[in-house]
């Protein structure tokens, strides 16, 4: 059983802060919700890192930049649980990482949506804020942004483009 040494977890936590997501570099990778803990045995620090999705091609360089942070912070013994149950939505993003994201000119997803998509319920259809001047005047130009992640939209109000940043 894991034993609780709050000043090396502290620690971790504080590096894992400062790790930008790779797809998303605005946002860290704890905004992005997929660190779901940090646990301490003896002087090993063991990170619960869950996938945004199963092919997310993100997944090992998020792994290795974990534990290359870890270590040059002075953690050196560091590994990483890769955590499936339960899975990642992006009703996990952090309100500081929505704020971010629109900030950055891509669209937050909406929170409470996603557990229904999993589910299968019916949705309602998506009313997609411009981050740019928040009017819900848009349209949807495709359904794959720059990421599979994002889908690419169209302010019809201030004609600037956005990605938003789908609910899984």
């Amino acid at each position: 059983m894991p034993t609780r040494n709050r000043k090396l977890e502290a620690s971790a936590w504080e590096i894992l802060e400062h790790i930008p997501d790779p797809e998303i570099p605005v946002l860290s990778i704890v905004d992005l919700g997929i660190v779901r803990s940090v646990e301490i045995d003896g002087p090993k620090v063991i990170v619960g890192v869950a996938p945004t999705y199963s092919g997310c091609p993100a997944t090992e360089v998020i792994e290795d930049s974990v534990i290359k942070s870890l270590q040059s912070g002075g953690i050196s013994d560091v590994s990483i649980h890769r955590v499936l149950s339960p899975p990642w939505t992006s009703d996990w993003i952090s309100d500081r990482g929505r704020e971010k994201l629109r900030k950055y000119g891509i669209a937050p997803p909406k929170k409470g949506v996603a557990h229904g998509r999993l589910l299968g319920d019916a949705m309602p259809a998506e009313r997609i804020a411009c981050p740019r001047c928040g009017t819900e005047n848009t349209k949807k130009v495709s359904e794959f942004g720059s990421t599979a992640c994002k889908a690419s939209y169209k302010c019809i109000e201030c004609l600037e483009p956005f990605e938003y940043f789908k609910c899984i």
